[in-house]
């Protein structure tokens, strides 16, 4: 979802899963954009490495600020890394983040939180987007239909 949504990659830490590299990386080979996927043992060493070249940290959490009230101030930074959690976040995230921010203040997923944060950050636009890839899907009313763009 990230990709679709406009993000430039994702840093994952916690278990190195090599399938779900792989298929990031089949993904993006395919439907096309850049899209880079890479993996941080230590995932608070990679924020403090981000933040010394300049990124805003930008933590989505049930406990932050909401949504609405930093969005504009959050647009306005070159570089933002964002970090979406899931049960074992480690604890010096809320205070190595520049903006700890809620979708809401109700539990939710990490996933919609992400989204929602993305569509906010782009002003919808990243719903527009276009990607060269092998394939593309072609919107239909009714049915499907997919180009295979590859040439054989």
């Amino acid at each position: 979802m990230a990709r679709a949504l406009g993000a430039d990659g994702i840093i994952y830490s916690g278990d190195n899963d090599e399938k779900m590299l792989e298929g990031i990386e089949d993904v993006v080979d395919r439907w096309g954009g850049k899209f880079f996927v890479t993996y941080e043992s230590k995932g608070d060493k990679a924020l403090a490495m981000h933040h010394r070249k300049g990124f805003s940290i930008v933590h989505l959490t049930m406990y932050g600020i909401p949504l609405q009230k930093k969005i504009k101030e959050i647009r306005k930074k070159k570089n933002v890394l964002i970090v979406v959690g899931g049960e074992k976040v480690w604890g010096n995230v809320y205070d190595q983040a520049d903006y700890n921010i809620a979708v809401t203040n109700q539990p939710h997923s990490e996933i919609a939180a992400l989204t929602l944060f993305l569509h906010e950050y782009f002003k919808g636009k990243e719903l527009e987007k276009k990607f060269k890839g092998k394939i593309k899907i072609v919107p239909q009313d009714h049915g499907k239909k997919v180009v295979n763009n590859e040439k054989e």
